[in-house]
């Protein structure tokens, strides 16, 4: 009976965890243009949806060990372990790739275009390692 709603939970976690990243993509346009207050009211949204992104993913990872648990599979099963390798490199790329970022473009002298360059590129990459995350648990590769 709990196996099927951790899978609910695991599912959930990781489609809100993905899915406000889509709604930044049209935001990057109005950034590059908007004054203030607007443009804080941008920062805010790119803020918070990193904050909303990080702690699904802390619920996605706990639901994700316990369903490990339950069912028995183990830790060498490789699209686990490739799931893992690449999670923990999401992990170091988001500290580093969104807030430093919007912590610069609230400072009053920074170069807008070079900073919302750099976030869009950081969304995009983001995206795609979300997105092979996604591929490993979804299709279970066997990789080796």
């Amino acid at each position: 009976m709990l196996y099927p709603w951790l899978v609910f939970i695991h599912a959930v976690s990781a489609m809100v965890s993905i899915g406000p990243f889509f709604v930044l993509i049209p935001m990057l346009a109005k950034l590059r243009t908007a004054e203030e207050p607007l443009l804080s009211a941008y920062l805010d949204s790119f803020h918070f949806v990193v904050r909303l992104s990080k702690h699904c993913g802390h619920v996605l990872v706990f639901s994700g060990l316990l369903l490990m648990w339950l069912g028995d599979w183990p830790w060498n099963t490789p699209w686990l372990f490739g799931t893992f390798v690449v999670l923990f490199a999401s992990v170091l790329f988001m500290a580093r790739a969104f807030s430093p970022t919007i912590r610069q473009l609230r400072k009053p002298d920074h170069d807008r275009t070079r900073l919302v360059d750099k976030l869009a590129r950081a969304l995009y990459l983001y995206l795609f390692v979300l997105f092979l995350m996604l591929w490993l648990m979804i299709m279970k590769p066997a990789l080796w």
